[in-house]
């Protein structure tokens, strides 16, 4: 049997622990990477393109299949700027396309000023609140891992890839460029980017689905992965 070519993307404050249940899950059908931002050089976070093309640079086949969560959602998007006939389908996972208003930006700044002062632990609390719903912190397994996963990704490659972030252009007028098979996945109580967002990207992109996650937030691969699997695994043999 043929396996396809899949790229997963992280996010920001990501690992590949972010995508260990999909690796397992669909190593049957597909060969999977999944890049590692500690691998790469800091400087490739100067630049949207740069990072991109860094990912790019990781793909398992000329062409593949490629997904990507929350910054790497965006991430993924900038590929199809540059290699839209290399992906020979799409999957955007809690993530959104619009760019960043001033508050928004001087949040993320603050962020990134806060773990400049040394207090990273508190800058992590303060993504639990947006990564994970209320209703699932008591679930310790799930909160160490997230934890683990923030931690070993580390504080400078997370200031890069908060100024990154908050610097964004709006991709959602390029959104209707895309032509490949598409999905959209969000869980439903995504608190760092809510449903109202992947409804934006499915209904721009022609044909596409957009699949919700009940009683999930931000992170669906870590926090319903044999539901992740299952869409994953869909949308790969369709």
């Amino acid at each position: 049997m043929t396996k396809t070519p899949l790229l997963l993307v992280p996010g920001l404050l990501c690992s590949p622990r972010l995508y260990a249940p999909q690796v397992a899950a669909l190593k049957d059908i597909a060969e999977v990477v999944v890049p590692d931002w500690r691998r790469a050089p800091l400087s490739i976070f100067d630049s949207w393109d740069g990072t991109a093309r860094w990912v790019l640079d990781q793909a398992p086949a000329r062409e593949f299949a490629l997904a990507g969560l929350s910054l790497g959602g965006m991430i993924s998007v900038e590929i199809m700027q540059i290699a839209a006939e290399r992906v020979t389908r799409l999957a955007l996972l809690d993530t959104g396309m619009r760019s960043q208003t001033p508050t928004e930006q001087a949040i993320r700044r603050s962020r990134i000023r806060l773990a400049d002062e040394g207090r990273f632990e508190l800058v992590l609390g303060l993504q639990m609140s947006r990564f994970i719903p209320a209703y699932r912190l008591p679930d310790k397994a799930l909160v160490d891992a997230v934890m683990a996963m923030c931690t070993e990704t580390g504080v400078e490659i997370y200031k890069r890839q908060e100024e990154l972030a908050a610097v964004r252009v709006d991709r959602r007028p390029d959104l209707p460029k895309i032509r490949c098979p598409t999905i959209v996945v969000c869980g439903r109580d995504d608190a760092a980017t809510p449903l109202f967002m992947s409804e934006e990207i499915a209904t721009a992109i022609k044909g596409s689905e957009l699949i919700v996650i009940e009683q999930c937030g931000h992170l669906v691969t870590m926090e319903k992965p044999e539901e992740t699997n299952a869409i994953l695994r869909r949308w790969l043999g369709a």
